[in-house]
This record gives structure tokens, sequence and C-alpha cells, in this order.
């Protein structure tokens, strides 16, 4: 295969694998406030396109196997290797993670975007508005006389929201993490009327979400997120946890 065929290649599995995880039994297009969402349909067509011809055959597989692989990480509900471009101290909860995944049947992949951008896996953070712990779980999420800031009632907490905000927005990935930072009630909103950190959320999550799905070694969007102040965050996150 040529230098240039397997760059497209790449591109359309990155496309495949981001529409899979976005759209996860989608049925057709989705528009929200004016922007469409890529359909979970319109990347398999294209893959059937590319097979049922012999000049695209050695991509078409690529895409085929990639298919394959796209499916297995957004259904993964074991051991998932995390992206190692996420921050130590957000490796340092890989094994729980994994374990969360299962148990609560959230995408790990999710779990860690929403780890890396909320506490960067600092256990016992606080922030000014009184979301609490790894997942920056506000206190009306918990139930009396839990520990808010142990770190399987605040992954189970943070997990339930993360599960309405899904089922809320029909299944759109951005949607959900804007739902998950600045609540329910964005999802029928313009998005230029969202606040302008959920619009960064938004942003970030994406970007952050989509580079782990796709099995990228770095990520622009994550690089981003460390240069506006999160890199602050993690530094806190080492000193917790002893790094």
């Amino acid at each position: 295969m040529t230098r240039s065929a397997l760059e497209f290649a790449r591109a359309i599995l990155r496309c495949l694998r981001f529409s899979l995880a976005q759209m996860r039994g989608g049925r057709g297009l989705i528009k929200r406030n004016g922007v469409y969402y890529v359909p979970l349909w319109l990347p398999i067509a294209l893959a059937l396109l590319l097979a049922s011809s012999l000049f695209w055959g050695d991509i078409a597989g690529l895409v085929h196997r990639g298919a394959k692989s796209a499916i297995h990480l957004i259904g993964a509900t074991s051991d998932v290797e995390l992206a190692e471009f996420f921050a130590p101290t957000v490796r340092h909860w890989s094994g729980k993670i994994s374990h969360w995944s299962a148990q609560h049947r959230v995408s790990p992949h999710l779990l860690a975007t929403v780890m890396q951008i909320e506490s960067c896996g600092h256990p016992t953070v606080i922030s000014g508005a009184g979301a609490r712990g790894l997942f920056q779980v506000m206190p009306y999420h918990f139930a009396e006389g839990e520990n808010m800031l142990e770190p399987d009632t605040n992954a189970r907490r943070g997990s339930a929201f993360l599960k309405q905000c899904h089922q809320a927005s029909d299944g759109v990935i951005g949607l959900t993490l804007a739902c998950y930072n600045g609540g329910a009630s964005v999802i029928s909103k313009p998005r230029e009327s969202w606040s302008h950190e959920t619009q960064k959320y938004y942003r970030w999550g994406v970007g952050i979400y989509s580079d782990a799905v796709a099995g990228g070694t770095t990520s622009t969007t994550l690089d981003q997120w460390l240069a506006a102040g999160g890199r602050h965050l993690c530094a806190r996150a080492e000193r917790e946890l002893g790094f």
C-alpha cells in the first residue's frame, strides 16, 4: 500500500471510530442547534463502498479491521489500556477506571476524559462551586451520609450523571460532556448561549475523547487544556498522590 493510501485509510478509521463512539446505537442524522452530528450509518456505508471496489481492497481491509477495533473500544468492560497521552495521575487510576467502566457500563475512555478535565486524578480536590473528588460531582448527586470523596462512591455518582446526560443527548458525546459540565438544560440551547466554561469543556472533551478512542499517542487538545490551566491542576494531583 502506498503512503498516501495508508494515510487515507487511517483517516477513515479515525472517522469510523469516533462516529461509532459518538453515535452508538444511532439510526440517522441528528441535528441540534443548527449542527449536524455524524450518524453511525455513514462511515459504515463508506466502508462497504470501499469494500466493493477492487482498487480499494487493501484500504477496505484496514477499515474492516478498524471497525471491529472501534466496537471493542466502545463496548470494552475489561482492562483497557488508556491512551499514553493522559496525565500520569489519570493513568494511575487505570485499573479502577476499567472496573468502574464494567460496573457502571460507561466507556472507560469517557471516564478517563472526564477525570482528566475535572481533577487530573486528584481524589480529594474540591472546586470553588463545591464539586468534589475525581469526577467533580456536586453534593446534591449524593445520598445522605455518603463519603463524597471516596473514589468508588464518587465514580458511581459521576457515572450515573454521565449516563443521564448521554440518554438526554441521544448519545451525542459532545452534548453529553456539555451536559455534565453545564447541566441538562444546555442540550436544548444554542451552543453560542452556553457559558464560556461549557463551550471550552465541550471542545476539550470531544477532542481528548476522540483522540483516545482513535488510539492516538498524542493529543493536541489535551496539550491545549494543559496550557490553559490544566497543568496547575495536574501538579496538585501529583502532590496529592505522591508523584
